[in-house]
């Protein structure tokens, strides 16, 4: 991050504006509705500051920027038309270890003003950190109608009850859990129909009548993340993973999805690779069930699909024998995700008519797969964890009959913008990617559909 968010409390404290123009006039609007005292210093006011300072709501100095103009204000904000002026202001600032910001000069900033969606007492900020303020603009536009009105309704209700919550309930976990229920069930749907005083008895009522018990449950929620791209998450995964308390996640969680996960959850890497476990499967089965029994709502995120592959049946069974409630959210798995971003249909009337997925780990130095069942005609081969392997497989499906023209391509990092695709025939893949730098996880897909990736190729990722 180039700026940390944060909200100010600025009521009633002085506030610094140089400058008498337009922009310093949006400026100071922004600064008197979070309720601020406003000093504006300028030689002269367009009509808006004029208005204002007609109206005694704001106080102004009608001489040149001066340093002395610092002394007890909490914040000051350039916006003249005098790019030497604002540098002066900026530097002065700084020196004192003030907040200081520059109108459409980010480099001369300590703060930035952000676009804002107001529902008050609920506020929404969007920055680009004055790289594109154009773009923060237009989110905020596409939010404003996504946010309704009646937010602010909703806010100011939780706002009234909150001691009373407190109080309820001794535990965070609680609370956070009981607001949740609040927020997106019958009491919120009553505020947005505008039945304020129904839902404050609603809410009253759901207080008093609330099980703790139930609310200090542990569940355990099986997400698939995809093969990489943050885009491809359902949103069913994304509301799950902004309710966790704990993540278990593994070494193909691209980190883009990893922030998506709620910042105050705590991250326990269990990642596997070739050869080397951080967390045997045993523990990581015996973790979930430790965290949920103590009243956690446990995160298990897995590249890919959970069950395909991803040993998320194995995890679940544990579970099940201990009664602990779980939710299953398929993702869309490495081979339908990897094979789409590389133009690479899996079936084709004209190529094939089934698909059919392995996993090409290697065991004591070999692969074992049921070779002569690969080797049909009009059929997409998918083989997952397929690098190490490759020789050993392109030789064997050889062996067992399939042609060494039979076109292959092994992807890397599908979906994500490492992305990379080699494509050969199945006689010369090995070979072709021993002089390339390829690095896991990579996908090999064996078929005629390959020849059809050049034509369908659409993604061109940006390194």
């Amino acid at each position: 991050m180039d700026f940390l968010p944060v909200f100010l409390d600025i009521k009633q404290r002085t506030v610094l504006v140089v400058g008498g123009g337009e922009v310093a006039a949006r400026k100071v609007g922004l600064l008197l509705r979070a309720q601020a005292r406003v000093r504006v210093t300028a030689p002269e006011l367009c009509q808006a500051l004029m208005s204002l300072k007609d109206a005694g709501r704001i106080e102004h100095s009608a001489a040149v920027y001066q340093v002395p103009d610092l002394v007890g204000v909490m914040l000051v904000i350039a916006a003249t038309n005098d790019e030497a002026v604002n540098r002066q202001v900026s530097l002065d600032a700084r020196q004192r270890g003030m907040p200081v910001n520059v109108a459409d000069a980010p480099e001369l900033c300590t703060f930035i003003l952000p676009s804002i969606i107001d529902r008050s007492p609920l506020m929404v900020a969007v920055s680009t950190g004055g790289a594109s303020p154009t773009l923060g603009r237009l989110l905020r536009a596409r939010l404003e109608t996504l946010i309704p009105a009646s937010y602010a309704r909703l806010a100011d209700l939780a706002g009234r009850f909150r001691e009373p919550v407190k109080k309820r309930f001794k535990s965070m976990s609680q609370r956070r859990r009981f607001w949740e229920q609040v927020i997106q069930g019958p009491i919120a749907e009553l505020v947005y129909a505008n039945k304020d005083k129904q839902a404050e008895q609603a809410l009253q009522t759901a207080i008093d009548h609330a099980d703790s018990d139930q609310l200090a449950k542990g569940e355990v929620y099986l997400v698939g993340a995809g093969p990489g791209d943050p885009d491809l998450l359902t949103f069913r995964a994304l509301r799950l993973m902004q309710q966790a308390d704990v993540v278990l996640y593994d070494r193909l969680v691209a980190a883009e999805i990893l922030d998506l996960v709620r910042r105050e959850a705590k991250r326990i890497y269990v990642g596997k690779k070739r050869a080397y476990h951080a967390v045997r499967q045993e523990e990581i089965n015996q973790m979930l069930i430790d965290l949920a029994k103590q009243g956690k709502r446990v995160l298990r995120l897995k590249g890919g699909d959970p069950f395909i592959f991803g040993r998320g049946g194995e995890e679940i069974s544990g579970l099940a024998e201990q009664g602990i409630p779980f939710q299953v959210v398929p993702g869309i798995t490495a081979a339908a995700g990897c094979a789409s971003y590389a133009g690479i249909p899996l079936t084709h009337r004209d190529y094939a008519q089934s698909v059919i997925f392995v996993t090409g780990q290697l065991q004591d130095g070999t692969v074992e797969l049921e070779w002569q069942t690969l080797v049909q005609p009009r059929q997409t081969v998918v083989v997952y964890m397929g690098l190490a392997g490759l020789e050993i497989i392109c030789n064997k499906l050889i062996e067992h009959g399939m042609p060494a023209t039979m076109p292959a391509a092994l992807i890397q990092q599908g979906t994500t913008r490492a992305q990379q695709v080699i494509s050969a025939t199945v006689g010369h893949l090995p070979q072709v990617v021993a002089q390339r730098e390829v690095h896991a996880p990579t996908l090999l897909i064996i078929g005629e559909v390959v020849r059809l990736h050049e034509r369908l190729d659409w993604f061109t990722p940006q390194r």
